[in-house]
C-alpha cells in the first residue's frame, strides 16, 4: 500500500518537473521566434499565455488520471459545465464574436499596434493610430481631436481598414 502511494507521489512530481521543463522551453523559444521574426513584444504574452492554458489542461488531465478519477465521469462533468458556458455564450453573443474576432485579428490581420489606420464607414469618419488590441477593443487614438476611442473587435474586422502608415517595427 505504501509503494503504491509513494507511486502516485513520484508520478505527480514527475509531472510538475516535466511542466516546468516545458514552460521553460516554451518561453526560450517563444523568445528566438519573436526576435526573428519582429513580432510586438505585448504578443508574446499572449502567446505564452495560450501555451500555459494548454500545458495546464494537459497537466491536469494527467493528475487526474495518476489519482484515479474516472475520465468517464469527468467527461460528462465537463460536458455539462460546457453547456452551461454555451448557453451563456450564446446569450452573449457579442463577447463571443469579440473574442472570435480578437484571435482572428491577432494571427491574420495586416493592423498592428502603432500603425495609423481609418476605417472605412459611411457615418463616422474614424482616423487615428492603434495604441493598443485586447481581447474586446481595439484602442485608437484621433491625434487631430486629442481623443481615444476603443472599437470593438468586430468592427475592425468586418469594416473595410485603410492603413495610412505601418509601424514596422
Amino acid at each position: 500500500m505504501e509503494n503504491i502511494i509513494f507511486n502516485k507521489y513520484l508520478q505527480v512530481l514527475v509531472v510538475f518537473v516535466v511542466l516546468l521543463f516545458v514552460i521553460q522551453i516554451t518561453k526560450r523559444v517563444t523568445k528566438k521566434y519573436i526576435v526573428t521574426k519582429s513580432i510586438e513584444p505585448h504578443r508574446r504574452k499572449i502567446i505564452l499565455n495560450l501555451c500555459y492554458m494548454v500545458y495546464y489542461i494537459f497537466s491536469g488531465l494527467l493528475l487526474l488520471l495518476i489519482v484515479g478519477i474516472n475520465l468517464g465521469q469527468m467527461a460528462i462533468f465537463a460536458s455539462s459545465i460546457l453547456a452551461v458556458l454555451g448557453v451563456g455564450f450564446f446569450a452573449q453573443w457579442s463577447i463571443l464574436s469579440n473574442l472570435t474576432a480578437c484571435v482572428i485579428l491577432f494571427f491574420y490581420h495586416p493592423v498592428r499596434i502603432g500603425d495609423r489606420i481609418k476605417i472605412l464607414d459611411k457615418e463616422y469618419d474614424l482616423t487615428g493610430t492603434v495604441e493598443n488590441i485586447t481581447g474586446f477593443y481595439v484602442l485608437l487614438y484621433i491625434n487631430e481631436e486629442n481623443r481615444r476611442i476603443t472599437i470593438p473587435n468586430t468592427v475592425v474586422l468586418y469594416k473595410g481598414i485603410e492603413l495610412l502608415e505601418t509601424n514596422n517595427n
